[in-house]
């Protein structure tokens, strides 16, 4: 059945193991060895990859021989049903294992990947026993999961069967405080196999559908499941009522949050690694008259693509907001609402300036994604780790670009200001409906209005829209009312095509599938600097940016609907605010 790796090949490098294991000869490994000394990279990759001399699936198997895990022959074994029933078909699906064996409360899974470490944690995490990782081909890994779990079709609608009714001994008291459960309650609650695989498969259905939240709702007479989906919530088949304190529960033991605790709120976070790619969960639970509201914001680094070229920024606007990021000093801002796509803005802007010559430091809150090269620092008000503080010690690291997550007070702005005064570029984010307001919430915030045009160089607003749904399109004519909520008038239009989705399985019968972004981009010309420092209304800033050429963000809009990418119940919708 299998064959375990022994003490000393746990410490052989991996040559030497595919010789032991007659794959390979003393004179392919030294060609190899040449061949790692001459251009570096990994020995297994030049082995299989470069010179062809033995199968992928054979260094994998040498891999987990390092790694003192044992190699599984899928196809010789039989899986009892007791230990397939430990890993649910969507799990074994999304992380490509096969669970082998069960004994003394260790489940051994086979897998294709033993580099994977992550995935035997979040297996851990998601069954409630130890984990053990053997090694297996991908192909057998691929056939045993379609024999073994053939026929098998995971549903919520299938999972509720595994649930009764409550005998009354579960009771959430008025206020949510749920003193009649106490901690052992609690735990074993949280440790239902039931409950583990019904919350598995929320999150599950959360990531394949690339939701950017999943909502545990309790109310008085039901419990609401709901995922938000490029900015719009769809509810999901609920669990029954008294399934919310066991579930906020299981949320709160893997995010290593207080289970005892339910009178406060309280945030954690959920470390996941799905089919190799790390997603990261943050945690909020809130506590309610009905029990404890629990949301889960996903951070799935596959659907985030750092690249300024696709952040939905038209041709000209590109070039006007590089322009921006190579200035050598002052401070570009991005504002907009929250969840408005300014984080990712940004992140792309940094990412394109990262490079070995730039000294690039961030202070945020918190840290959404990791980016190689550049010194990410997580704000934590409850310890004085205030962005005002960090600002304050950037200024003695020697850097060149500074990201502050959010100028919320003047504390901040004023070093912000500081900061572009003595050579660094800074950018940050505010909560404005346009780029013109940006200038007159700081002014107010008690900004001296002269440094302000000393140092600011442009200012990004933003929004996002949803995009119409390729696989439906259909080129309609809008009623006149339509039109009017863009204000514009119908000759306007005439002769330009306007589409619609009219609904299909893709996109969910809603005629829309993903977002995109439109841009507000306010170029600070010496013009605006003198109405800065004047005082003018942000009426007058706006006229005056718009006379040099600023694209507002209903003409981006507009812009958006005639090329047939949006609609103009979604333009209006996200611009109502900012005209």
């Amino acid at each position: 059945m299998a064959s375990a790796a022994t003490g000393s090949e746990k410490h052989l490098p991996i040559g030497e193991i595919l010789m032991s294991m007659g794959l390979l000869t003393e004179a392919q490994l030294q060609q190899a060895l040449k061949a790692q000394r001459e251009k570096g990279g990994a020995i297994g990759r030049i082995l299989s990859e470069e010179l062809k001399v033995v199968k992928p699936e054979d260094v994998m198997r040498a891999l987990g021989l390092q790694a003192g895990m044992e190699v599984v022959n899928l196809d010789e074994i039989s899986i009892p049903r007791a230990v397939l029933d430990k890993i649910t078909v969507s799990i074994a699906n999304m992380y490509r294992i096969v669970p082998v064996r069960f004994e003394k409360g260790i489940l051994t899974v086979a897998m294709a990947d033993p580099r994977n470490v992550a995935a035997l944690d979040d297996l851990k995490f998601m069954t409630s026993c130890e984990v053990k990782g053997a090694v297996s081909s991908e192909e057998a890994v691929k056939k045993a999961i379609e024999k073994n779990y053939a026929g098998q079709e995971e549903s919520i609608e299938n999972l509720m069967k595994e649930f009764e009714s409550p005998d009354g001994n579960v009771e959430v008291e008025e206020g949510g405080t749920g003193k009649s459960i106490d901690l052992a309650d609690l735990q074993q609650m949280a440790e239902s196999v039931p409950v583990i695989k019904l919350l598995n498969l929320y999150l599950i259905q959360a990531i394949k559908a690339q939701a950017s939240d999943l909502h545990f709702e309790p109310f008085e007479d039901d419990y609401k499941v709901r995922m938000r989906i490029d900015g719009a919530l769809y509810e999901m088949m609920p669990p029954p009522r008294h399934l919310a304190v066991a579930l906020a529960s299981r949320i709160k033991v893997m995010a290593n949050m207080n289970i005892a605790e339910r009178r406060l709120p309280q945030d954690g976070r959920i470390e996941l690694n799905v089919a190799g790619a790390p997603i990261d969960l943050r945690v909020s639970t809130l506590p309610t008259k009905f029990g404890e509201s629990v949301v889960l914001r996903v951070l799935d680094r596959r659907v985030i693509d750092l690249d300024l070229n696709k952040v939905g920024l038209r041709e000209d606007d590109i070039k006007t907001f590089r322009e921006l990021m190579h200035r050598p000093h002052g401070i570009v801002l991005v504002t907009g609402p929250t969840g408005s796509g300014k984080t990712t803005t940004l992140y792309s802007a940094l990412n394109e300036m990262n490079s070995i010559d730039a000294k690039i430091l961030t202070a945020e809150d918190p840290v959404e994604y990791n980016l190689d090269g550049i010194v990410q620092i997580p704000v934590n008000p409850a310890i004085g780790v205030t962005f005002a503080r960090c600002l304050r010690a950037f200024l003695r690291q020697d850097p060149d670009v500074i990201l502050i997550g959010e100028i919320r007070d003047l504390e901040t702005a004023q070093m912000a200001i500081q900061a572009a005064l003595t050579g660094h570029l800074v950018f940050s984010t505010l909560h404005t409906n346009d780029a013109p307001q940006t200038i007159t919430r700081l002014v107010d915030m008690g900004v001296e209005s002269f440094l302000l045009a000393a140092v600011l160089e442009g200012i990004v607003a933003q929004r996002l829209v949803r995009t119409i749904c390729r696989e439906c399109r259909i080129e309609y004519e809008p009623p006149p009312e339509v039109i009017m909520e863009l204000g514009i008038l119908p000759e306007q239009i005439q002769g330009k095509k306007l589409y619609t989705g009219k609904g299909c399985q893709a996109c969910n019968n809603t005629g829309l599938r993903g977002r995109m972004a439109l841009y507000e981009i306010m170029h600070i010309s010496d013009r605006v600097r003198e109405q800065i420092i004047n005082g003018s209304s942000t009426g007058v800033l706006r006229d005056t940016a718009r006379e040099g050429g600023m694209r507002t963000l209903r003409d981006s809009g507009l812009l958006a609907i005639y090329d047939g990418r949006t609609t103009i119940e979604e333009v209006a919708k996200a611009t109502n605010m900012a005209e």
